[in-house]
């Protein structure tokens, strides 16, 4: 039987002005309990999404953050605790904002590819190779040069494509839009994003 949210929030304690621990049992296989760090506002939106997702019962919509967290305590291998960072909401999986470690010693560990971000296309990859450890070895310092040199990453203040507040403006409301209409990406590069790289509401949000 479903349970009201006065019984979820049972499963909920506050350890200090931001510190929250859910305990095991609030989602079935807990391996070790959640805690997630809010404020007193992001507490708010934290809680109406699970007070929501009680209402709504199991008529569609995201898993509410504090369960998705708790699904993550539940992972096979899983060490200490699942952990949601204060820009928690919900993911596809993990929550966005959730952090966990996993011990690569236990046999039954994952690796999981919602913990490295595909849902929110960040750039980080999970790929699997034929390539051994001993393969890989003798030139792992080349091999992380290399993969370094040709994966762009955010590091300093300065990128190569110069860009004003306009068309910072312009490519948050635009998407993929603005990159195909400045020439850099190719028009079926859109066949590969979510939505199709532009949020339609995006400039009313």
């Amino acid at each position: 039987m479903p349970r009201t949210y006065a019984e979820e929030m049972s499963y909920i304690r506050q350890l200090d002005p931001v510190t929250y621990e859910v305990r095991q049992g609030f989602v079935p296989g807990m391996r070790v309990p959640g805690t997630f760090y809010v404020n007193d506002h992001l507490k708010g939106l934290l809680f109406d999404e699970l007070q929501q997702a009680v209402q709504r019962g199991d008529h569609g919509g995201f898993l509410p953050a504090v369960k998705q967290l708790a699904n993550v305590a539940a992972l096979p291998g899983i060490v200490k605790r699942s952990i949601a960072l204060p820009d928690v909401h919900s993911g596809y999986g993990f929550a966005i904002g959730n952090v966990a470690a996993f011990d690569m010693d236990n046999p039954e560990a994952i690796v999981s590819p919602g913990g490295v971000g595909f849902d929110i296309n960040c750039g980080v990859r999970l790929l699997r190779t034929n390539l051994t450890e001993a393969d890989v070895g003798p030139v792992r310092e080349q091999l992380a040069q290399a993969l370094f040199d040709h994966i762009p990453v955010g590091v300093g203040s300065q990128g190569i494509i110069p860009t004003t507040a306009k068309d910072m403006e312009a490519a948050l409301e635009l998407g993929m839009d603005w990159s195909l209409r400045e020439g850099y990406a190719w028009a079926e590069d859109k066949e590969h994003c979510e939505e199709y790289g532009r949020m339609l509401n995006a400039g009313s949000m």
